[in-house]
């Protein structure tokens, strides 16, 4: 039976990591809590965070906040500014190759590079997500009727892939073919690169407000709907013409988290009551770890190992599953 290790932090965690072999939690509330060692937590923002994400190149923490700041935790525990726009707020931000830094803050999107140059984009709608390109300086960014590419060093003119709607958030499929970005609707929406070709992925119940993509990204796995909806990436043409996989379906309780394991078809789903689930792809074989709680699972994260799975929820209930116990 898998082992946890509770932490009740006390404040809406916005997002759950590891930093090495040890987990992070961002809360809402500007602090950054490492209960690993003895513990320590650190103030990364007056006034609020507002976005938190793992710089997967970089292994470290990335937040942004309402003091206009964005700060990094390495995997030593030791915090620093990136960057500082003033008063205006970072709503979102992103790691990329060679330790470059996305963030954005309305129609502006920044771009913060090693060599401590800020280069900005603007362009004519919020920016409501960013991500970069698995290979090179290129990102991406979400806004209302699609999503942009561009090349930050450059004053080439962004490339606009159109959709109608409002597009929140952004990712690159791991082989760099595809685009997908989550809506203010109950739907995804993605494009494949080399040509424009659309992808449309409906029928959720709400909001897709978590992703996770697989192992080798084989799958996109979505939250939205009382099962986890798992898009197949493997084709050239993504997930077109396909069934999704449905894994974990709970009646009524929706899916409100999912982390897929790092080296094998496996999904850590969180749901609305606080449980866990882990759901192999192949059978469909369910694994508990973690029977429920006070709130809805907001973040989780496994270790490189795959052996064990941080959590987070909108209560501040957070806490390390040991899935060998």
């Amino acid at each position: 039976m898998p082992s946890i290790a509770p932490y009740d932090l006390g404040e809406f965690v916005e997002r759950a990591v590891f930093l090495g072999d040890a987990p992070a939690f961002a809360l809402a509330d500007g602090t950054v809590h490492l209960p690993a060692g003895g513990g320590s937590v650190l103030t990364a923002h007056d006034g609020g965070l507002l976005t938190a994400c793992l710089d997967e190149y970089s292994n470290r923490l990335l937040t942004g906040g309402e003091d206009g700041r964005v700060v990094a935790v390495d995997a030593k525990g030791a915090m620093g500014e990136v960057a500082s726009i003033g008063k205006k707020w970072v709503s979102v931000v992103a790691g990329g190759p060679s330790g470059a830094v996305g963030f954005a803050s309305g129609r502006t999107a920044y771009t913060w590079t090693n060599d401590g140059k800020v280069l900005e984009k603007q362009f004519s709608r919020t920016v409501e997500g960013i991500a970069f390109a698995p290979k090179g300086l290129r990102c991406a960014v979400a806004r209302y009727d699609g999503a942009s590419l561009f090349f930050p060093a450059t004053d080439a003119e962004p490339l606009f892939l159109e959709w109608k709607g409002a597009h929140l958030g952004v990712a690159f499929s791991p082989d760099g073919k595809f685009l997908v970005t989550t809506m203010q609707e109950n739907a995804l929406h993605g494009w494949r690169i080399a040509d424009g070709k659309h992808m449309r992925m409906t029928g959720y119940p709400s909001k897709v407000k978590d992703w996770s993509w697989s192992a080798k990204g084989k799958f996109l796995a979505t939250t939205g709907a009382p099962a986890a909806i798992l898009w197949p990436f493997s084709g050239k043409d993504g997930p077109m013409g396909k069934a999704p996989l449905e894994l974990g379906t709970r009646g009524n309780v929706m899916v409100t988290s999912v982390a897929c394991h790092p080296s094998e078809d496996m999904l850590a789903i969180g749901y609305s009551d606080g449980m866990i689930l882990a759901v192999r792809f192949q059978d469909s074989k369910e694994a508990l770890l973690r029977r429920g709680g006070k709130g809805p699972l907001r973040t989780m994260a496994w270790d490189r190992r795959g052996r064990l799975l941080a959590f987070g929820s909108e209560d501040g209930e957070a806490g390390v599953v040991d899935i060998a116990g």
